[in-house]
């Protein structure tokens, strides 16, 4: 006589949201519903319509879906009943109380499951829902991360710094990721329903949502619109008309939220450091760890050449050149392995890039690329490797076209690729991570690198400006203030054994960060430079605020250049240097003592530095669990004179405890998008 275990009557379910979601490290996301991680178990209760549980003589079913097409050969649907003991390496359920009619039933979602929004069936009708997540606390996760510190700021972290500006003055810009606020992460499971290759083929998607490979590049893709309804309208241009600068921008809780809220149509406006943050909040909502980066003095290479061809007139005025220098360029690095590349040593931190620059695959994305593949010149390597490998290594070539039609070299000594910054773990120290993208300048190994990349050795061009002959170079103020008026050196010296005469082309103009010209600030141009042996000449050029403040953009940058022409060889010399503007520090007090829940007052304030008035001044404030994921602002009724302090009182209400970063924005007619950020320990 064979025994059939009898099915469960299930007459309700409690999901233990509340346990469930602080044991997965969801619980930020709020516990109103249940959100758990891949590899890890989970526990609900089933309360039983009649009879009791009985080890061997109950049986139950389940069914674990995803995706509007599940099917098992996908991963999208797993079959599974009860064990003995849960499993974590595959699909389990299992019961851990004692014989009753309250069942405790133990569950757990395969380390390889797809992530995203799930129906499980329990027995013939229940069925309960819930979201997955990758799992890096997982050791069988692709996304595994040993530390729990590097996981408590690459996963965990809701705010953060972004280093912008110039790589002799890197400024960390403060950014509320906002992975947690309520809604986002809504918004970012929409963004992979609304990718194209799930719009076209939706059972296939969301089988490759199982791979961190995959969906770091949908959301490359997803997080610029060109090709798709995605998040992001990039717009490098001075006219924001129809939208916001890209400057305003303090969070990624606002952008995702009005892309979510407003049918997918996209943001307007956003450039590289929104769209690296952005891409940044929703891989760490989707449990992916993840950081933004800053490559500083970043090539654009168009043509796949490693080679970054620049043309300037006589007097070195740029003409005709599409390749761009970057005064800083940011993306983003994801940690996960990478199975696909059969190579153990390209697991770890992987580069992407979802500011819309170049095609890959037909579609405005770029990686995810191993650093590792980038540093040993692997360039063969998925996906994207030599734009990538360009970015921080292309050699830069500059000619002079002359009136005569004529074309000849300019000696110059541009390095791209420097000071790639990132915000260290626990602290707002700017980390310096070159050294994963590449070996020092001018050693044995990056020789190696560039003969395995197949491309002209960049020390070739480097030994070209050393010896005896005449040398360039451009020294500046230490105190380059926005509003004040300055001045900047061109030093000009002869380390040979002849007299020089020459001619100085001395220049200065606005500049974008991506590297677009603007209008003149200061021009000099003298026809006879004449130097003996040994010889040095400073040669000053005056920046007045009256002239650079109508041309500047909201970059605050500076470009100046000087160009050397020797008479007797005929021989061209140039250096290039970008220059910032500091704008004025933010003040920020906290009155009282922070308590969660509590009402706290921050008083800020800001120091008028411009020989003009400030109208229309407005001061806002947010941060993750501080200001509820929106933006408070309080303006000034009054203008502010010369010297004068712009003072406010913010008040808002904190939600949880611990350090939180509160992001501080000034604008007014004159001074817009001042930031800075205070540090802030909330109690219980």
């Amino acid at each position: 006589m064979t025994f059939s275990p009898f099915e469960l009557s299930i007459d309700r379910v409690s999901l233990e949201c509340e346990f469930n979601n602080m044991d997965h490290r969801t619980d930020l996301n709020g516990v109103d519903r249940l959100i758990v991680r891949r590899g890890q178990p989970f526990s609900i209760s089933l309360y039983l319509r009649s009879g009791g549980y009985q080890p061997g003589a109950s049986s139950l079913t389940c069914v674990a879906e995803t995706g509007p097409q599940p099917v098992e050969q996908y991963g999208t649907r797993a079959v599974f009943g009860l064990s003995p003991s849960v499993d974590t390496s595959c699909w389990s359920a299992a019961v851990i109380s004692p014989p009753g009619d309250m069942v405790a039933l133990s569950l757990c979602a395969s380390p390889e499951a797809p992530i995203g929004r799930y129906t499980l069936t329990l027995g013939p009708s229940t069925q309960i829902q819930f979201i997955l997540l990758f799992n890096p606390w997982c050791k069988d996760d692709a996304v595994h991360m040993e530390s729990e510190q590097d996981l408590a700021e690459y996963v965990l972290a809701q705010d953060g710094l972004i280093f912008r500006d110039l790589n002799n003055y890197p400024i960390a810009t403060p950014w509320t990721y906002g992975q947690f606020e309520s809604g986002i992460l809504d918004a970012c499971l929409r963004i992979l329903d609304m990718n194209p290759k799930c719009l076209r083929n939706p059972g296939k998607d969301h089988s490759g949502r199982r791979n961190p490979i995959y969906v770091c590049r949908v959301l490359s893709a997803m997080v610029n619109c060109n090709d798709d309804r995605g998040v992001l309208f990039g717009n490098w241009s001075n006219n924001f008309d129809g939208g916001v600068s890209p400057m305003f921008w303090r969070s990624s809780v606002e952008i995702l939220r009005n892309w979510d809220t407003q049918a997918c149509a996209p943001v307007k406006f956003g450039q590289c450091w929104v769209f690296a943050a952005v891409a940044c909040s929703v891989s760490r909502a989707l449990g992916i760890p993840c950081r933004v980066v800053t490559n500083y003095a970043s090539a654009h290479d168009s043509n796949a050449d490693l080679l970054i061809k620049r043309y300037i007139d006589e007097n070195g005025k740029p003409v005709g050149s599409k390749e761009m220098i970057w005064n800083y360029h940011c993306w983003v690095e994801s940690w996960m392995t990478r199975p696909d590349l059969k190579n153990p040593e390209f697991n770890g931190w992987q580069a992407y890039d979802p500011t819309p620059q170049e095609r890959s695959e037909k579609v405005f994305c770029c990686g995810p690329v191993p650093l590792r593949a980038i540093k040993q010149g692997e360039l063969t390597c998925s996906y994207d490797a030599p734009f990538v490998f360009a970015e921080v290594n292309a050699d830069v070539v500059t000619y002079m076209k002359k009136q005569d039609g004529s074309m000849s070299k300019v000696t110059t000594t541009t390095l791209v690729g420097q000071m790639i910054s990132t915000k260290s773990v626990g602290s707002d120290d700017r980390e310096d991570i070159t050294h994963l993208y590449k070996y020092p300048e001018g050693s044995a190994e990056e020789r190696e690198t560039f003969t395995k990349a197949n491309h002209q050795n960049k020390l070739l061009h480097q030994q070209q400006q050393q010896g005896d002959g005449l040398h360039l170079a451009i020294k500046v103020s230490p105190d380059m203030r926005k509003g004040c008026d300055f001045d900047v050196f061109a030093l000009v010296s002869n380390k040979g054994h002849s007299d020089k005469k020459c001619r100085l082309v001395f220049g200065s103009c606005a500049v974008s960060y991506t590297g677009v010209m603007g209008g003149n600030c200061g021009f000099k141009d003298m026809l006879n430079v004449e130097l003996p042996p040994g010889g040095e000449r400073r040669v000053p050029l005056r920046l007045n605020y009256s002239k650079y403040d109508a041309e500047l953009t909201e970059d605050n940058l500076i470009r100046l250049a000087a160009l050397l022409l020797d008479y007797s060889t005929g021989e061209a010399l140039m250096t290039l240097r970008t220059i910032v503007l500091t704008n004025p520090e933010i003040k920020v007090q906290i009155l009282g003592e922070p308590k969660e829940n509590r009402r706290l007052a921050a008083e800020i304030s800001l120091k008028n530095p411009l020989p003009e008035p400030l109208h229309n001044c407005c001061f806002s404030i947010e941060g993750a669990n501080l200001t509820g994921g929106t933006v408070i602002c309080e303006s000034l009724g009054q203008s502010v004179e010369p010297g004068q302090d712009a003072k406010a009182k913010i008040y808002f209400t904190p939600t949880r405890s611990g350090l939180r970063k509160l992001v501080v924005d000034f604008n007014s007619n004159r001074l817009c998008h001042v930031k800075g950020y205070r540090n802030v320990i909330i109690g219980k």
